[in-house]
């Protein structure tokens, strides 16, 4: 059978080229899900407020940080900077995907925004480039098939690693998914100087200020990372311009 062009593509099309898409990234959302659901629960939260954390924040990477830190006695404030730094890459993504989502209707931009999550920006992304005739609606349903089964499989792991956390066997490494979910996104994604630059800042400047309180290295790596990119990005658009 013939694929239908992209630009003819109907939303429920784009909705199951996004479910297939996304489906293979629920391998990694559920060990993570579940990492996050012990970690949580050994840190003094309960299932409800454990689940709770997933629902309302719903980044990984962020209520991680932001365990961490609860269980150190850190300071409100250093937690909230904290996890803001962390998901400063979700304006990124957001500013990324505007020109193709942007004049979607406000409920449709309002639930994508809570939806945005790492897995369902970088298939997403790469299919709007690839693709960038898709009519916007179909743009839109191609981006909730991506999360169909991400967003409730990060959810029910969560309820799992609360609920069983400490049945699971000592030695089952499925702290693994945690790396490997964000090596599995970033590492194709390096395709520019500003790119590598920024990635390579981000990694030394942490470990170099592991020794900072409260992770507070953390935050001065994400801003010296995200400095070093955007002022990489304007010397090549200065030299494509011939400036």
């Amino acid at each position: 059978m013939t694929p239908t062009p992209a630009a003819h593509l109907t939303p429920r099309q784009a909705w199951l080229q996004g479910l297939r898409a996304g489906t293979p990234f629920v391998l990694v959302v559920m060990p993570f899900g579940i990492v996050f659901g012990v970690v949580a629960t050994e840190a003094g939260l309960n299932v409800l407020e454990t689940l709770s954390f997933s629902v309302l924040v719903i980044a990984g990477a962020a209520q991680l940080a932001a365990i961490q830190l609860m269980t150190e006695n850190a300071p409100v404030l250093v937690i909230l900077a904290t996890g803001v730094a962390v998901n400063l890459r979700m304006a990124m993504y957001s500013a990324s995907l505007a020109p193709h989502l942007g004049t979607a209707p406000v409920w449709q931009r309002a639930l994508i925004a809570y939806l945005m999550v790492d897995q369902a920006y970088a298939i997403a992304h790469a299919r709007y480039e690839q693709a960038p005739e898709m009519p916007r609606a179909a743009k839109a349903a191609f981006y909730f098939g991506a999360v169909t089964l991400v967003c409730p499989m990060w959810y029910l792991a969560t309820l799992i690693g609360a609920l069983v956390g400490n049945q699971i066997p000592a030695g089952l490494p499925i702290e693994f998914a945690v790396p490997a979910t964000f090596i599995a996104l970033i590492a194709p994604m390096l395709r520019t100087l500003a790119h590598v630059s920024a990635a390579l800042v981000s990694v030394v400047a942490t470990l170099a200020l592991a020794f900072l309180p409260f992770n507070l290295g953390l935050l001065v790596a994400a801003v010296l990372a995200m400095m070093t990119g955007a002022q990489l990005e304007r010397l090549a658009a200065r030299r494509r311009e011939g400036r």
